[in-house]
């Protein structure tokens, strides 16, 4: 079971919600963050490289930082399963891809809009995170 962060949880969704209205504020972009990293690779399509970079380059110093700072282990363990996790981070790609969007483009910044694709795009993702987990936790034994 995880541990119950209520404070730490509110404190990183305000965090996630401040810097996707400052996304669309300053650069009028969604917060999605599969689009933000497809596009860093060429063909490049606008002049945002540097800062679409930045954001990216922002989340994985975030919770070195956070470490750093409060001395509290924020990195979980993440799985030695090679062929597992290859086969995970194909099936969220095509799943971003197939989707027209990620959990954050579409859960975070579509939600907020009342767009209801988004709606349906994350009732599908959340069923779908919820059948996983059970069938793991429960059928398979992980």
């Amino acid at each position: 079971m995880t541990e119950f962060t209520p404070l730490a949880s509110l404190a990183g969704g305000m965090m996630i919600g401040v810097s996707a209205v400052l996304l669309m504020l300053w650069e009028g972009r969604i917060a999605g963050i599969s689009g933000i990293a497809s596009r860093l690779l060429p063909p490049y399509r606008d002049g945002a490289f540097l800062s679409r970079l930045g954001f990216v380059i922002g989340m994985i110093v975030a919770p070195f930082a956070a470490m750093t700072l409060t001395g509290n282990q924020v990195v979980q363990a993440v799985s030695s399963n090679f062929p597992l996790m290859i086969a995970a981070g194909l099936l969220v790609g095509f799943g971003s891809v197939w989707g027209s969007g990620c959990t954050s483009g579409h859960g975070v910044c579509g939600l907020s809009r009342l767009s209801p694709r988004s709606l349906v795009a994350t009732v599908m993702f959340m069923a779908t995170a919820f059948v996983t987990v059970f069938l793991v936790r429960h059928v398979i034994g992980g």
